[in-house]
């Protein structure tokens, strides 16, 4: 997070080799990951398959302040058509094992700390507070 690259949608669109890492770690989890992640103007997501069914892992970094290191956020879709994406198909059908499997790579790293899980409308009216340490105690 301190050297922005040259192939960088926005010059602090951080986070690629995170989201190659999550890669890496999908793989030693028997999932399907897509071999690279994308890029979005905000982060990056990368495609996996599992429970027989494509989801997507998008995450962003979101800064504090100048002097704050902030934090990592991210959430899980189910991978949908166009038509699927407008209806609203991307926050439905998500396998408990995408979520489980995520939380499971993220919390037993110790490079990660204070991972939370939230459902998106509190997370969107900032009670962060209601964040649950694994999604099973949501």
């Amino acid at each position: 997070m301190a050297e922005p690259k040259d192939y960088f949608i926005n010059p602090h669109c951080y986070g690629d080799d995170v989201a190659n890492w999550l890669i890496d770690e999908l793989r030693k989890q028997g999932v399907e990951p897509d071999d690279k992640p994308g890029q979005e103007d905000f982060g990056w997501y990368l495609n996996f398959r599992i429970g027989g069914f494509g989801h997507c892992f998008v995450k962003g970094h979101r800064p504090n302040g100048e002097n704050e290191a902030g934090r990592w956020i991210g959430w899980i879709e189910r991978s949908r058509g166009f038509l699927g994406s407008l209806s609203g198909g991307r926050k439905r059908g998500i396998h408990p094992s995408a979520s489980e499997t995520i939380n499971r790579i993220l919390s037993s790293s110790p490079l990660v700390r204070d991972v939370r899980w939230h459902f998106q409308p509190d997370f969107d009216k900032g009670y962060e507070e209601r964040g649950a340490s694994s999604p099973r105690t949501l």
